[in-house]
């Protein structure tokens, strides 16, 4: 066994100046990091309210919630929404904060809450304006937030992948022409993220809230576009300048 062991290393060494004299050199490459963006415009308006109940059990605090959501949804629905645009968000119950008078001691409150938060979509973009009034207008609703939708949500990220790849090969030409190569076969492609950009509640509606302002005061303007932004990593051979 020793003796087939020290042949075989010895083949392996006899052979190893061979096999290094035809190794193939590495593959000189170009990895460049592109970024996309495309606009479309909004198909739909999402409106957030939260419907909140305060009493002293939590049995008490649900059906106070179930009642006073139930005037909620015929408000809305008087407003020409349909049930399918109106759905829970989320309900949960829990024990209220204990409340303290100015004179520092503890004021008897109801001591369970009930919160239950309605998501409200429409696509009359052009009224969410008159219908966020409606409810800054409730004493039943509580304004959350607005944001704005797309049907088509994967066109707006596929059409910021394409642009993102585009990106990156003028990039790798800008430097393979200013590094004197070429740019040879495309030998990777390393895919990022690809998602629309951020938004957050409408602000202006937040500010006439806590300040009461009548509804019809209340500007919303729904954005032109969506911003999807994407990027993605390409990694391509160089070659010689042609």
């Amino acid at each position: 066994m020793t003796m087939r062991i020290a042949m075989a290393a010895a083949l392996a060494a006899l052979a190893s100046p061979a096999l290094s004299e035809t190794a193939t050199p590495p593959v000189p490459t170009i990895s460049v990091m592109g970024t996309g963006e495309a606009q479309l415009k909004p198909d739909f308006a999402r409106i957030g309210v939260t419907v909140v109940t305060e009493t002293d059990t939590v049995a008490q605090a649900a059906s106070a919630n179930r009642t006073a959501t139930e005037r909620v949804l015929a408000r809305i629905l008087a407003l020409g929404l349909k049930k399918e645009d109106i759905q829970t968000a989320n309900f949960q119950v829990f024990q209220a904060p204990q409340q303290i008078g100015p004179d520092g001691k503890p004021v008897k409150a109801p001591r369970f809450a009930a919160q239950h938060q309605l998501r409200i979509t429409t696509r009359d973009l052009e009224g969410v304006g008159r219908l966020a009034g409606e409810i800054l207008a409730s004493g039943d609703m509580t304004f959350q937030s607005v944001t704005w939708g797309l049907d088509r949500q994967e066109e707006g990220a596929d059409r910021a992948r394409e642009a993102a790849v585009r990106d990156a090969k003028r990039q790798a030409e800008v430097y393979t022409a200013a590094a004197g190569v070429g740019l040879g076969r495309l030998l990777e492609i390393r895919d990022g993220s690809a998602q629309p950009y951020e938004q957050h509640p409408d602000m202006p509606m937040r500010m006439a809230m806590a300040k009461g302002a009548p509804a019809d005061t209340i500007p919303v303007v729904p954005p032109a576009t969506i911003r999807y932004t994407a990027n993605v990593q390409l990694v391509w051979e160089m070659a010689a300048k042609p």
